[in-house]
């Protein structure tokens, strides 16, 4: 049998969650993020988990939503608002999560993936790291929450700068940023990442349980709000005339005539 997309395994108290699609950077296909959500799952149910370290094997953290999926037919024939709400629905267990999430990153970490890791309570970065807002490129919004949590780290302007012109920013910018908190060498990056997770897994439980309701009482009420926004705005972008030309015209080598609508 096939190796899963993404694999669980635990260090004592830590729980070690691995996007394991190397031979693609670890892009989310539809099976990948069924299996991401049900790792994800069973560490919620989990009551000895006290830390969770995230991980990629391979070059890159994760290329973001694989491409070849993107707008396509929709599972069981729903709609594409009912398909987006889902993927929400489960997108913020990370929100819920009842122990801390550490994203280790390297490499590429684009689009949905990226705002995925924005949503967790610690990102360390592998000095190859590559950061890319990248959904507009592509003709849609982002809509995973993680512009909400980039706007409060970083603000206004660097969330418009990075979704609107789909620069690319590298390790040592984020930290000056604050998207991530350290950067490590590429081969220290599992280790780094691997001892945080162990000294906060030795913490008092409910200390720590205490110090992330404070935390989510100011940080995740603008997060929901926006990924409930986000839902709607999207259901209509896929609809949308501009949409459709920007596919028809991408697909035809030419340049696209929008008609904002």
């Amino acid at each position: 049998m096939p190796e899963e997309p993404v694999l669980l395994s635990y260090d004592g108290a830590v729980a070690i969650v691995t996007n394991n699609r190397p031979e693609r950077h670890n892009a989310a296909s539809d099976a990948f993020n069924k299996r991401l959500w049900e790792v994800f799952y069973a560490i919620h149910v989990n009551p000895d988990v006290r830390c969770v370290l995230w991980r990629g094997n391979g070059p890159s953290f994760s290329s973001g939503r694989d491409l070849k999926e993107l707008g396509g037919p929709r599972e069981g024939g729903i709609s594409n608002l009912q398909h987006i709400e889902r993927g929400h629905n489960w997108t913020q267990m990370l929100l819920t999560c009842p122990a801390p999430i550490i994203c280790a990153l390297n490499g590429w970490t684009i689009g949905g993936m990226f705002e995925r890791a924005l949503l967790c309570d610690l990102r360390i970065a592998g000095e190859s790291v590559r950061l890319w807002l990248s959904e507009l490129q592509h003709g849609v919004v982002p809509d995973s929450g993680g512009v909400a949590r980039l706007f409060q780290i970083a603000g206004h302007g660097l969330a418009s700068d990075m979704a609107l012109t789909g620069r690319v920013m590298g390790a040592q910018e984020a930290l000056g940023h604050g998207i991530v908190s350290r950067v490590v060498p590429d081969d220290d990056l599992e280790a780094t990442g691997l001892e945080m997770a162990q000294q906060i897994a030795k913490l008092p439980a409910f200390t720590v349980k205490m110090f992330r309701r404070d935390l989510r009482r100011m940080a995740t009420r603008l997060v929901q709000e926006s990924i409930d926004e986000e839902a709607i705005l999207q259901a209509q972008v896929y609809t949308s005339d501009d949409y459709a030309e920007f596919k028809a015209a991408k697909a035809e080598g030419r340049e696209p005539q929008f008609r904002n609508r």
